[in-house]
């Protein structure tokens, strides 16, 4: 089959995919002019502002309906001289408000349109749809009949105002910064990538694997890992054992050395007189005499290892073999390791969930929990590996330009006036492939010209900062780059060693505004190597005797990567601080809410 036959099909096959799409959408609007009420809120009846304003016709459908509201005042004044009052209500299922109109007289049953306009009131309402006056930015608007709920606000205290509102503040009031425009349309747009996330994978005949959150295996053998103990709840405990004094243990190992010589002699004794019972029995009362000092030895020598609070061990290591899992757990770093597990058996698996880093760190790039979306493909090299990276990317893209225009319209203009073009760009062009080398050959000519000045110095065997992985992709090639083939040094132990001796088989992709997205390889499936590679960082290969397995049993060669899924979010959105794209984000000092 032609090249050209091939391309034709492919782009035949993106056409019934669009048209699809297409379908869907209409079918979710005909299916809502139907029937608006949300599916469970039908004790309330109510019907959602996106239901309304995102339709096909932008609510014209819905005129001369009676339909019920509910959401929070986002802004609210008086108007007529006190005739009625505009409320714009927003319920979070999309960006838009929606104006309601509320008459004195129908406000009166709960105290007055005083009572409603105040920011953040929730309110459910209902009354008909009609036309705005034409030149009106929205369409519609609903005239309210009743009023059915109210939970008041007081003005005075709520802190998020209708101005706008600087987002470190927004960060000490984590329990109602979703209610910003900013952060609700980032939780949308979120909730837009993860969904896309599954789909994708799924479409292409993956796994989903749940890998565990606590675990004893360090994945990127980097030691920066949260630990989980059940020791320092003991330690109130332990500190009230007695204190033990090296005088003390000296004393209990005299006693125990005494009575050992006690019992080897009424042994000999008993033994030159077999027949004497007295003899028989006094062997028994030396021998129980003995075990219950060696016992009381052990816990003297037990309570003098006690420090800080923790048991020890004669070496002065902690004893882990009271704690819940008998030895050292931590949080997870990656489900990479676990992820292989099952993909030498189910041959293409992934997970997303969260990982936890305990990174001294502060950056506008860093948080202590994050999620990833790591997948493992098993027959699969470094090339496979790339193109799954590039695809998965750019299917997350045109998910987000087909489903969430109005988040992103507003993120435009409000946040990053580039963010759509960007998007539209990665969706629409295939990635630059640059190995590492090359890489490092055009930052230096970049330098050497005039063009470019870095913070660090540009030299082959350095990690790239960001600084250069934002100027390959911003100024070099203007577009998403995968950089492959890196020094061997500066990455993991499990990545797979090139023929040449110096590299691995890995892949960074990055992109504008971010830097690196995605980092991944081919992972290392040569059992005498991974032990080398092991031993030479200083772990144990009894703690990653699984992992070994897979090499002594069917070894296969496999790939995969890691996306931290908040840095996709920066990516698309253009915001500035991961801390934002995260609902909940920790750092050193701060695990609010």
């Amino acid at each position: 089959m032609s090249v050209a036959t091939d391309n034709a099909q492919i782009s035949e096959i993106e056409e019934l995919r669009k048209q699809i799409a297409e379908l869907q959408i209409a079918l979710k609007s005909k299916e809502a002019s139907i029937d608006p009420i949300y599916p469970y809120s039908r004790t309330y009846e109510r019907v959602t502002v996106n239901t309304i304003l995102h339709g096909p016709s932008s609510g014209v459908d819905f005129v001369g309906k009676v339909l019920k509201v509910g959401g929070w005042v986002k802004a609210g004044r008086e108007a007529g001289a006190g005739a009625f009052a505009f409320l714009d209500v927003n319920d979070g299922t999309c960006i838009d408000n929606l104006q309601v109109m509320v008459p004195k007289e129908v406000a009166e049953s709960h105290d007055g349109l005083g009572k409603l306009v105040p920011t953040g009131t929730s309110v459910l309402i209902e009354g008909e749809l009609s036309r705005t006056p034409e030149g009106t930015k929205q369409l519609v608007e609903l005239k309210a009949t009743k009023i059915h709920h109210v939970g008041l606000c007081d003005a005075s205290t709520y802190p998020i105002a209708k101005k706008k509102t600087s987002f470190e503040f927004l960060r000490e009031k984590m329990h109602l910064r979703p209610r910003s425009n900013t952060i609700g349309a980032v939780a949308r747009i979120r909730n837009a990538l993860a969904f896309a996330t599954h789909q994708f994978f799924q479409s292409k005949g993956f796994v989903y694997v749940h890998t565990p959150i606590v675990t004893a295996s360090d994945c990127e053998g980097a030691g920066e890992m949260f630990q989980v103990t059940t020791l320092l709840s003991k330690v109130s405990e332990n500190e009230k054992l007695p204190k033990v004094s090296p005088e003390e243990v000296a004393e209990a190992q005299q006693k125990v050395d005494g009575l050992g010589a006690a019992v080897k002699a009424a042994k000999e004794a008993a033994a030159a007189d077999k027949k004497n019972a007295e003899l028989a029995a006094a062997v028994k009362a030396r021998v129980a005499d003995l075990l219950a000092a060696k016992d009381a030895l052990v816990k003297t020598e037990a309570n003098a290892r006690v420090v800080g609070g923790l048991k020890r061990l004669p070496d002065g290591a902690i004893d882990y073999h009271e704690d819940f899992f008998s030895k050292p757990a931590f949080l997870t770093v990656s489900g990479q390791l676990q992820g292989e597990y099952y993909a030498c058996a189910l041959s293409s698996v992934y997970t997303f969930g969260p990982t936890f880093r305990a990174e001294n760190s502060y950056t506008a790039r860093h948080l202590a929990e994050f999620w990833m979306i790591e997948p493992e493909i098993a027959f699969c090299d470094l090339q496979d590996d790339m193109q799954c990276a590039e695809d998965y990317v750019r299917y997350c893209c045109k998910h987000l330009l087909a489903t969430c225009r109005a988040d992103l319209d507003f993120i435009q203009k409000m946040i990053d006036p580039t963010c759509i073009a960007r998007l539209e760009q990665v969706a629409a062009n295939p990635f630059v492939r640059c190995s590492y080398t090359e890489a490092i050959e055009r930052l230096q000519a970049a330098v050497e010209k005039g063009e470019a000045k870095f913070e660090y110095k540009v030299e082959w065997g350095i990690d790239l900062q960001t600084e250069h992985e934002r100027y390959l992709t911003e100024k070099i090639f203007q577009m998403p780059t995968i950089v492959y083939n890196y020094p061997k040094d500066i990455k993991a132990f499990y990545m797979k060693l090139n023929p040449d001796g110096k590299t691995v088989a890995a892949m960074d992709v990055l992109v504008p505004k971010v830097g690196e997205l995605i980092g991944g390889s081919q992972r290392e499936d040569n059992l005498e190597t991974l032990e080398g590679k092991i031993k030479a960082i200083g772990m144990e290969l009894e703690a990653y005797e699984p992992y070994l397995d897979l090499r002594r049993y069917g070894s296969v060669p496999h790939s995969g990567f890691g996306l931290g899924f908040e840095r996709l979010i920066l990516f698309a959105t253009g915001l500035d601080n991961i801390r934002e794209v995260i609902p909940f984000p920790r750092w050193p000092g701060n695990a609010n809410c």
